[in-house]
C-alpha cells in the first residue's frame, strides 16, 4: 500500500501541471451573444491571472526514495505545504479581483475562490498528517498525501464555475491570461 501511495504522489506531481487546464474538460458551452466588452475581457484577465497563481508557486515534488522513509516524509510534508500555499495564494487573488462587470460573475468567482480555499485546507491538513506520521511507518502520512492529491481532480477545469455566465466564459477566449492559462496544460503521458 505504501508503494502505491508513493506512486500516486509521483503521478500527482506530474499531473499538477495538468490541473492548470483552463480548457473544456470534455464539456463545451459556447455563448451565443456577440462581442464581449473590453471591461469583461479585462476582468477575466484578472480572474485567470489570480486562478493561475498556484501554478507559479515553487513546488518541489518529493524524490521517491523508498529506502529513506524519514527523508520521504520530510519532503512529502514540504510538498503538501507548498501546494497548500499555492492554492491559498490563488484563493486570495480571486477574492481581490474586484466586482464583476456582468451579472453572476461575482458569484462564479466566489465559488472559484472557495474551491481554491478548500484545496488549500486539504493540503494543509495533509501536511499536518504527514508530519505527525511515524517516520518508520509513514503509511498514514502518505495515505493523507495521496488523498489530498486525489482532490486535485476538482481543479481539472479551474474555470468550470463560469459555465453559467456566458459573457465571462466568452471573455476567456480573448483574455491574455486565460489564453496563457490554457497553454499551461501539460497533461502527463505516464
Amino acid at each position: 500500500m505504501r508503494r502505491s501511495l508513493v506512486a500516486t504522489a509521483a503521478v500527482a506531481a506530474l499531473a499538477l501541471a495538468g490541473c492548470t487546464n483552463g480548457g473544456n474538460s470534455g464539456t463545451t458551452t459556447t455563448p451565443t451573444s456577440g462581442a464581449v466588452s473590453p471591461e469583461t475581457v479585462a476582468y477575466m484577465d484578472k480572474v485567470c491571472g489570480a486562478a493561475s497563481e498556484f501554478a507559479k508557486v515553487e513546488k518541489t515534488a518529493p524524490k521517491l526514495d523508498g529506502g529513506d522513509s524519514a527523508k520521504l516524509k520530510a519532503e512529502m510534508a514540504a510538498y503538501m505545504g507548498q501546494l497548500a500555499d499555492a492554492f491559498t495564494k490563488s484563493a486570495e487573488g480571486l477574492k481581490n479581483v474586484g466586482p464583476s462587470p456582468v451579472a453572476g460573475g461575482d458569484e462564479a468567482v466566489t465559488k472559484m475562490s472557495e474551491t481554491f480555499t478548500s484545496l488549500g485546507a486539504v493540503f494543509t491538513d495533509a501536511k499536518t498528517k504527514v508530519e505527525q506520521a511515524d517516520a518508520n511507518n509513514a503509511t498514514g502520512g502518505l495515505q493523507a498525501a495521496g488523498e489530498a492529491i486525489a482532490k486535485l481532480s476538482e481543479l481539472a477545469d479551474p474555470l468550470r464555475d463560469l459555465q453559467g455566465v456566458p459573457e465571462l466564459q466568452k471573455a476567456t477566449q480573448t483574455a491574455p491570461k486565460c489564453q496563457e492559462m490554457q497553454r499551461l496544460n501539460l497533461t502527463p503521458t505516464s
